[in-house]
């Protein structure tokens, strides 16, 4: 496919609609704007950059480029983990990092008008002092709410009230030719034909380019209490996810994570919350859950039939992180793992991969020992209460050609092992371009065909972020 180019006159057009100080071309263009956070998939960086504030900026800009047929490639804070926002044709990027305002809030219907680039950290903490909260919760809290739409990004408390996609009931978007459409509506149902707000979340950038979004709220738990429950090794440790969701309690969140990641959290951070030794025995895992509920009394009673679960499957103990200043620290380490895991290490590369609950602990013994075939190193965590895995591939000994062509044999045999456990390729971090053949491979021909066909109507000129989901490009 042949793209158009940003040359000096079309560049000069670009820069008057969002002026001097928001435009970047050629030689200025920031380094950032070239990858996300896992390089290991490439660097390519555009022609030009425009910092936008406004749907009417992102209009102009588009209809720019429709009609020279330049690529476009839309970015929040550049925090995804699949190449999703780097540039692979070129062209130009769209940064709507300034585009953060908080529009405002309507407390009858609880809901909450956004510009995109707000940070999802500033929206949570922004809802909170209003008695609300913003359910969503992934764990790269810099990350834009924009983006966390265009990947229908999920987080730890999915297993209690949903992902994203749950959250949003109206958007603005700016389409490939430059016009702009308003979907859905600030209600909360419908059967008003095809959904084409659904089919615009979790579109990566691919369909259209979201300006506003209008999401739902709910109230804020009255009270929260966080437990850790150490155990002998992973397999104990998952196995007891079942028995905790039968057990009525509802749980705002059920975490997962190995005793190895634990520990390079607590020396990146110098803050080792997670006990290692517990009633005189070695912990080789964890589950973290945080229950919520109407009193204290509530979380009480919900508290001792977590514990009598907790023994039952084999926990060394149920640990209550009691006071606010505990939560947080616990939290802030859990948030830690992949800053220490980078830290670190010198190549990394992920899979994010979601199976059954009860088949993460097989999936996770399968993937260690073609690891250790492979020669790379593991290191994983995860939403033990929706099966969401995230796992890493780490080495810092071997070159990067030899890490790269491990790691794909290695993860040959993980996303076949995922297909034959009826898991899916993602189940927060999306596709972008490093995950596309393991997508087509999961879904098969004719649903790749239709996704293709869907990215044909919408965007003809193949311009919105070409190469990713299911755009089949050729790299120059």
């Amino acid at each position: 496919m042949s793209y158009g180019k940003v040359d000096a006159a079309l560049a000069e057009k670009l820069e008057e609609i969002v002026g001097k100080d928001r435009f970047q071309y050629g030689s200025g263009v920031g380094e950032d704007y070239s990858h996300d956070e896992m390089p290991i998939y490439g660097k390519h960086c555009p022609e030009a950059v425009c910092l936008v504030e406004s749907t009417e900026e992102v209009s102009g800009i588009m209809s720019l480029c429709y009609e020279h047929e330049v690529p476009v490639t839309v970015r929040g804070a550049g925090t995804g983990l699949v190449g999703g926002c780097v540039p692979l044709c070129g062209g130009v990027v769209i940064s709507t990092a300034r585009m953060n305002k908080i529009l405002g809030y309507d407390m009858k219907n609880l809901t909450v008008e956004i510009q995109p680039g707000v940070l999802l950290k500033d929206l949570a903490a922004d809802a909170l002092d209003r008695g609300l909260m913003y359910p969503p919760d992934p764990g790269e809290k810099t990350a834009t709410v924009g983006g966390n739409v265009s990947t229908n990004a999920g987080g730890m408390r999915a297993v209690k009230y949903g992902v994203t996609r749950d959250y949003v009931l109206a958007m603005t978007v700016v389409l490939p030719d430059g016009q702009i459409m308003k979907l859905g509506k600030a209600v909360c149902k419908t059967s008003s034909g095809y959904s084409l707000l659904h089919l615009m979340i979790g579109s990566e950038g691919t369909l259209g380019i979201i300006t506003q979004l209008t999401l739902k709220l709910i109230p804020k738990p009255i009270a929260d209490m966080s437990f850790i429950l150490p155990f002998e090794d992973i397999a104990a440790a998952i196995s007891s996810v079942p028995s905790i969701k039968l057990a009525n309690l509802d749980p705002q969140s059920i975490e997962f994570m190995e005793r190895d990641i634990v520990d390079s959290s607590a020396a990146f951070t110098n803050n080792p919350v997670f006990p290692t030794v517990v009633n005189g025995r070695e912990a080789g895992a964890y589950i973290l859950v945080t229950l919520v509920g109407d009193s204290e009394e509530e979380l009480e009673g919900k508290m001792e039939r977590l514990g009598q679960v907790a023994e039952d499957c084999g926990a060394y103990d149920t640990l209550v992180v009691w006071d606010e200043a505990m939560k947080r620290a616990v939290w802030a380490a859990r948030s830690a793992f992949l800053t220490a895991i980078e830290a670190e290490t010198r190549l990394v590369d992920e899979m994010d991969v979601v199976v059954p609950v009860d088949r993460i602990a097989e999936f996770l013994l399968y993937s260690h020992d073609a690891a250790e075939e492979e020669g790379i190193r593991l290191r994983s965590f995860g939403h033990a209460g929706d099966g969401n895995l995230h796992i890493y591939c780490c080495s810092n000994q071997l070159e990067e050609d030899e890490f790269k062509k491990r790691v794909k044999k290695l993860m040959d045999k993980c996303y076949a092992k995922c297909a034959e456990f009826g898991g899916q390729v993602s189940g927060e971090h999306s596709i972008g371009h490093a995950k596309k053949a393991y997508l087509r491979e999961s879904v098969g021909e004719r649903a790749y065909g239709l996704m293709a066909a869907i990215k044909q109507v919408f965007d003809p000129k193949g311009l919105l972020n070409p190469g990713k989901v299911c755009h089949d490009i050729e790299m120059q």
